[in-house]
């Protein structure tokens, strides 16, 4: 409540003037929060707007007011910050609407083919952007750093299982091929998040939101974030077809991606693979430590990404054999928090 009166006292020292009321917007997996702000009387702002609330002692809204920037210029349709006050942790940012490309879905399947053109435009537009030094590295520590995530929480909290020297080893030598396939790629700017959740409807389509997070690394990443997402599945002939088309505007738009599409598919595999690991453990994580149980409804999504992954490439074939085992001795272990 503390936060909720410093937010309201900021906004109305902003514009003395303007009357507003303040609506929960949105909340995600950090300590971040939203307001849907509704001016009644005009004043200098827009009608809506959208207050953040970030906790200094928890989140640096920096990054995300650099990112923001980095999208405005590459023609991009982000939030653009309205007001700023990071030593309390607050932002006025630009109201993109109420629709994410995930409810949208979620109501008509059919839009998807639509829905996933703009998205991929938009995705090419941000990766010509790119410049080497604007954004962190996503080096081989933050990779093999995400990576960790799923022995340590997916693995020994979830499953409730310790792990033998012998399967450390596994898990070691996998994870290694895996960073390495991932660094191999040519680099580029990174959402980091891009999925449905985070893609409004908007015009222009889509609006991009939950950018803080962004990186310069590997160009598959954001394009398989896209077609394999947290939370909603598609076949994979359509994620193949989607990604078929990405890589045929990123071929025309000279970024550099691999001339032969099946190569260009394994590194997304790869990188997809890194990614789910992280995400099965970042959502054990958010249920065990934080007590948001309602993630570990997607961690069935997750092993159907990873296990037909682990399955194509002969040099998996060990931490292949190590999940299916461990997934059978940990059923039992499940769900008890």
């Amino acid at each position: 409540m503390e936060r909720l009166a410093a937010l309201e006292r900021w906004l109305a020292g902003l514009d003395p003037d303007a009357r507003f009321t303040l609506a929960p917007a949105s909340a995600d997996a950090s300590f971040r929060r939203y307001f849907r702000v509704a001016y009644e009387n005009g004043g200098t702002r827009p009608r809506t707007a959208i207050a953040m609330d970030a906790p200094p002692e928890r989140e640096d809204c920096r990054p995300f007011v650099h990112v923001a920037g980095l999208l405005e210029r590459a023609g991009l349709n982000a939030p653009r910050v309205l007001a700023q006050d990071l030593a309390q942790g607050f932002l006025l940012l630009t109201d993109l609407g109420t629709t994410t490309y995930l409810a949208a879905l979620e109501r008509d399947r059919t839009l998807a083919d639509a829905l996933f053109a703009d998205a991929t435009d938009a995705l090419v537009k941000w990766q010509l952007a790119s410049r080497r030094d604007e954004l962190p590295a996503y080096d081989a520590a933050l990779l093999r750093r995400e990576l960790e995530l799923f022995p340590e929480w997916y693995i020994g909290r979830h499953l409730g299982i310790a792990l033998s020297a012998a399967d450390r080893e596994t898990i070691d030598r996998a994870f290694a091929l895996i960073v390495g396939a991932n660094l191999a790629q040519p680099k580029v700017f990174v959402h980091r998040d891009y999925m449905p959740r985070n893609l409004m409807l908007s015009e222009p389509n889509p609006g991009i939101l939950d950018f803080q997070d962004a990186v310069y690394g590997p160009i598959t990443y954001d394009v398989a974030c896209l077609v394999k997402d947290a939370f909603i599945s598609w076949e994979e002939e359509r994620a193949l077809d989607w990604t078929i088309r990405y890589w045929e505007k990123a071929r025309r738009a000279r970024l550099p991606v691999d001339a032969d599409f099946a190569a260009f598919w394994r590194d997304c595999e790869w990188m997809g693979l890194q990614r789910h690991l992280k995400v099965a453990g970042i959502f054990a994580r958010l249920a065990y430590r934080d007590g948001k149980r309602q993630y570990l409804d997607d961690t069935p999504r997750f092993l159907g990404y990873i296990r037909p992954v682990l399955a194509r490439y002969r040099a998996l074939a060990p931490l292949a054999a190590l999940v299916d085992r461990l997934e059978g001795r940990g059923a039992e272990a499940r769900y008890s928090f």
